[in-house]
């Protein structure tokens, strides 16, 4: 099976999950409290997408749960879903770890305590609806900085200095951000706080696509294009050192990309674990280790996982909503131990 999936040509995949993104972007947009048929989705899509002179056969509340409700959250978690997964991917890669996620550098922790710093207290009010994003964008890149301080030996980061400090610095602004939630002087605002710090595509407007869509594609761009530095690194660094990659500088620019793509995501969605985690691993266990082809696969599979999160985050406890991070860790941790007892793999495709 695996052998057979990684003979594949890459374009049949790439086609296969693009139909399959399509499909399941669909039906989230069809599913809700209010049902809306797949013919009228579309229409409603073409006609504020080409200004159609079709006939309108749908109802303004229809067009208004299709347009400004439920497509913006639907295209979020797609990028969000691709995001977090290229970023696992090239952490992974970074770290040489299969259970490296983009969170271990303590990015989703310093966003938690900017953005709880708003909700609770009303930090930054003055920014209005992208307070909250702001000083969590901003919280992320101070403790990207902090732990890429303490990492570095003589000028030189140590990766497992890295692993110890995003491990330590994330521990630190977690207490940090319960602290500041416990102390909240109303109930909502500790609801709202832990509501944020669990994930949520909840109140995604068109206004908030345009940022973390241009991060997430820019990132994708520059990592695909270093596949072969990404499978270099498989290998050691006294390998990528002989084949002449400058171990120190390449390190740096994957922390610098993968901080910046995560940070932007986080400000806006929260912390959503599990797909940057393992999205990846699934990937190289049937595609093999190719970055080529592991990068663009890994994408379009975290998106259509996204989805589907979302999808039973809204629905499970209907008219509710719960936080899509319960779905995906819920999902995901047996998932993974369920792998870890069946499979043979190891990290790097080696057996």
């Amino acid at each position: 099976m695996k052998a057979a999936v990684k003979n594949i040509p890459m374009l049949p995949i790439i086609v296969a999950l693009i139909l399959l993104l399509g499909a399941s972007m669909t039906f989230a947009v069809m599913t809700g409290p209010v049902s809306i048929h797949p013919a009228a989705v579309w229409k409603i899509v073409f006609y504020h997408t080409f200004g159609s002179n079709m006939q309108v056969d749908w109802s303004s509340a229809e067009g208004n749960i299709v347009w400004n409700l439920r497509l913006p959250r639907v295209i979020m978690g797609t990028i969000v879903g691709a995001g977090l997964a290229i970023t696992g991917t090239a952490i992974q890669a970074l770290v040489r770890n299969s259970l490296a996620d983009p969170y271990i550098l303590g990015v989703s922790s310093g966003a938690s305590v900017g953005a709880t710093l708003v909700i609770v207290f009303g930090v930054f009010s003055f920014l209005g609806h992208y307070a909250i994003m702001i000083s969590a964008f901003t919280g992320s890149i101070l403790s990207i900085i902090l732990v890429f301080f303490l990492s570095q030996v003589s000028g030189k980061i140590s990766t497992i200095r890295l692993l110890l400090a995003g491990i330590a610095v994330s521990m630190i602004l977690s207490a940090i951000t319960s602290f500041i939630v416990i102390s909240s002087p109303q109930e909502e605002g500790v609801r709202n706080a832990l509501f944020w710090m669990m994930g949520s595509l909840s109140g995604t407007r068109w206004e908030y696509l345009p940022i973390p869509a241009a991060a997430v594609m820019v990132g994708l761009l520059l990592l695909w294009s270093q596949y072969r530095a990404l499978n270099i690194l498989l290998m050691g660094e006294e390998a990528a050192v002989t084949m002449g990659i400058p171990i120190e500088a390449y390190r740096k620019f994957l922390i610098l990309v993968t901080a910046l793509i995560t940070g932007v995501l986080v400000s806006f969605c929260g912390a959503i674990g599990f797909i940057g985690l393992m999205v990846p691993h699934i990937v190289r266990l049937l595609m093999g280790s190719d970055h080529k082809r592991v990068l663009p696969v890994s994408a379009l599979t975290g998106a259509i996982i996204m989805i589907w999160a979302d999808i039973c985050a809204r629905e499970i406890i209907s008219p509710e909503e719960m936080p899509i991070g319960i779905v995906t860790a819920l999902c995901g941790g047996p998932f993974f131990l369920w792998l870890l007892r069946r499979s043979s793999y190891s990290f790097g495709g080696g057996r």
